[in-house]
């Protein structure tokens, strides 16, 4: 029997992409990502875009779930599946309504790469080993060329010091990008009860970093309650590490959702489009029948 060849981090890219997300690290990816969109508020350009139109402070959890559906779908299915195209033309489809700066797209991506992984050094129950750390660069590098951006670092530290440049430069504080941000945090606070939301919402602040909190005017958590939020995610590792590892995939685009009680067509996530976009299928395809 021929030795089996071992994984490449760009051509193994989707499918280690999908174990990391579904399978090692299925609630810390989640976690990792909402972080990811709160940093991309932070550019005055992205977060007034996304005040602009209105949709984050009307129909947070909405935005929120048919963000996370199209996202989920490409990393589930992979960017080229045919879920994981049709999920990538739909976010191009989107994105097509608006005059968008390639820098800023290119910051989007590095979020999507970069933040999962510094949250996985922080509280992972183990840490990423040097090829998943290169395959998840080299998934969601795959997925900016299929939307089209342009002059993606092909160097894993170029693209994180881009990231950190484009930060120190376009981050601060804009009333528009505040209010997507508070938006965001009242609905992550709003799936608890009422009279812990006050905690939830410091604890957030926990998580943020000292530049997003100057950049969304919001006060930082006490010195307690940050020791507590760190010591708690680091607890729940090391827990983590003593159970039995999970086998079988936890898939988002399988979870209900209140906005899709019968299922979702990909085509139809996200605003209406003033052209609707062709292409097709019925509910019965939607994520949680596929």
């Amino acid at each position: 029997m021929a030795p089996t060849s071992a994984p490449d981090p760009r051509q193994d890219c989707q499918a280690i992409a999908r174990h990391l997300a579904t399978v090692a690290f299925p609630w810390d990816t989640t976690r990792a990502l909402e972080l990811a969109l709160f940093r991309t508020f932070a550019a005055p350009r992205i977060g007034g875009l996304l005040h602009g139109s209105g949709e984050f402070e009307a129909r947070t959890q909405k935005r929120y779930d048919d963000t996370d559906l199209l996202v989920s779908e490409i990393i589930e299915h992979g960017f080229d599946s045919p879920r994981g195209s049709r999920a990538i033309a739909r976010i191009n489809a989107l994105h097509a309504r608006f005059r968008i700066a390639n820098d800023d797209f290119l910051y989007v991506l590095s979020s999507f790469v970069f933040e999962p992984i510094r949250w996985n050094v922080r509280f992972g129950w183990r840490r990423m080993s040097d090829l998943e750390r290169l395959a998840w660069f080299w998934f969601w590098r795959g997925v900016g060329e299929r939307m089209l951006i342009r002059d993606i670092p092909e160097d894993y530290g170029q693209f994180e010091r881009d990231s950190r440049r484009y930060e120190a430069d376009n981050f601060r504080c804009t009333p528009a990008s505040r209010c997507v941000a508070v938006a965001t945090r009242e609905m992550f606070a709003g799936w608890f009860p009422a009279p812990l939301r006050p905690l939830v919402r410091r604890g957030i602040h926990a998580l943020l970093d000292p530049p997003l909190l100057a950049a969304f005017d919001l006060r930082p958590a006490p010195r307690w309650l940050a020791w507590l939020a760190e010591s708690a995610l680091r607890a729940r590792a090391r827990v983590l590490r003593w159970l039995p590892q999970r086998r079988r995939p936890k898939l988002r685009t399988q979870l209900p959702r209140a906005d899709y009680p019968d299922g979702y067509r990909i085509e139809s996530l996200g605003p209406a489009l003033r052209c609707p976009f062709s292409g097709g299928g019925s509910a019965s395809e939607s994520g949680r029948d596929a």
